[in-house]
């Protein structure tokens, strides 16, 4: 039966319509427009393009791009690699597949919008620093009452790191008082009432109090009644620049230093009045783009670990096994058999995260607070910006449009030219 070129012709005619209005058409009229000014008029030739590279925000949007498509595919392609040999040995493969799998059915703007909450800040609000915030007082002690500070007439002096220093010596035998204020409530809810420091000879005693009387009155410089104890606060006592005693408040407040204490000034050190660790500043300008690249790795390692697996179900087991019979490490197996093996695969999983990569906008977009968002730019959100921001010019966003398209070619061409050597197999 002969070939009928018409009758392909026909039938390939929709999809080539579609493919010109919503391919062809928009890609030659970017090319186009990228020689005409920002109202469309004039013709500026390549002057969109010297602009496009010579702007700081093109700049920065170009070296995000780099780092994107170095990190993103990488770190993603590995997780599932990882989480496909892993499952194999579980009974539960299914249940954490699907689990890893997930984000996938999630879309960048929701996705953008709940690691906008990861990446809060506030420890009380944002899951990140809240897991960071918890690992670092399990290993570092905190602050006790952050903010508090002595009375002006209390007799302590102010150094420029924060810590505050009597300005008379303390003598063994007489109690030294260390009145403060400011403190949070929370700090000092539930402690104990300050108590009076008995003199001990041979030792420097005193008492470090919270100096306020709820609804007022008082004596300042005094314990009055009901008043509360500060508890665990450091108190050094300093001579001739050199610490040469140390202690800490007791529950009542009070505290107790040596007979060598004697003639030294009482410091207390910057650290009790520090404000408490509050985490990383993940959306901040240093570290916001690989913030980022965390949340799109959390989508996207699932895909990866979907098509590695099935890859990874068409192994030749008899391989890894007379492997294995020889003597062969299952570090051996894996990186001589498996990844080998999976290369075709793998490949894949790389280049279609690649292409995906170049064209990342949303998550940059919901993510990045105002702030940093100049410093997470990629040429999309740049594009973007340019063609629809505040300052509108349309020749500038089709000239990184069309370097888009330039910066994504090659890798389509490696994704084209893999396929038809495969297709020859």
């Amino acid at each position: 039966m002969g070939t009928r070129p018409w009758l392909a012709a026909v039938f390939l005619l929709p999809a080539l319509v579609l493919l010109g209005a919503l391919v062809v058409y928009p890609i030659g009229y970017s090319v186009y427009r990228s020689f005409f000014d920002a109202s469309g008029n004039g013709f500026v030739g390549l002057d969109n393009y010297q602009e496009m590279f010579s702007d700081d925000a093109t700049k920065t949007a170009i070296k995000n791009n780099i780092i994107w498509l170095i990190l993103a595919p990488t770190v993603s392609t590995a997780l599932g690699l990882i989480f496909a040999v892993l499952t194999e040995r579980v009974r539960w493969a299914t249940a954490f597949k699907l689990v890893v799998f997930m984000p996938m059915a999630i879309s960048m703007l929701a996705a953008g919008i709940i690691f906008r909450l990861v990446y809060e800040q506030d420890p009380d609000k944002g899951v990140a620093n809240a897991m960071w915030v918890s690992v670092h007082d399990s290993f570092s002690e905190s602050p006790p009452f952050p903010g508090a500070h002595p009375r002006p007439t209390a007799g302590l002096t102010e150094a420029s790191g924060g810590s505050f220093t009597t300005r008379d010596t303390v003598r063994a035998g007489t109690p030294a008082s260390l009145p403060l204020v400011a403190a949070k409530r929370g700090d000092i809810s539930g402690a104990q009432d300050a108590k009076a420091a008995k003199a001990e000879p041979g030792k420097v005693t005193g008492t470090v109090w919270f100096d306020f009387t709820r609804g007022g009155g008082g004596e300042q410089g005094a314990i009055d009644k009901g008043e509360k104890a500060m508890a665990g606060l450091k108190i050094e006592a300093v001579k001739d620049g050199k610490v040469v005693a140390r202690t800490t408040s007791a529950a009542d407040g009070t505290y107790t230093l040596p007979a060598k204490a004697e003639g030294a000034q009482l410091r207390l050190p910057a650290w009790n009045f520090a404000q408490p660790y509050n985490g990383v500043d993940w959306l901040g300008p240093s570290i916001v783009t690989p913030a980022i690249i965390g949340a799109y790795v959390w989508i996207w390692a699932g895909f990866a670990m979907v098509l590695i697996a099935a890859g990874l179900a068409g192994v030749p087991r008899e391989l890894m096994e007379a492997a294995r019979m020889d003597g062969a490490t299952e570090w051996q197996v894996f990186r001589r058999i498996t990844v080998p093996m999976l290369a075709p695969v793998l490949s894949v999983v790389v280049v279609t995260l690649m292409i995906n990569v170049m064209k990342i906008f949303d998550l940059v977009y919901i993510i990045a607070p105002g702030p940093s968002q100049d410093d997470a730019n990629v040429l999309a959100l740049q594009l973007f910006q340019s063609s629809f921001g505040t300052d509108v010019n349309q020749g500038l966003g089709s000239a990184i449009a069309v370097l888009l398209l330039l910066l994504v070619l090659p890798i389509m061409f490696i994704n084209i030219r893999r396929i038809r050597r495969e297709s020859r197999r």
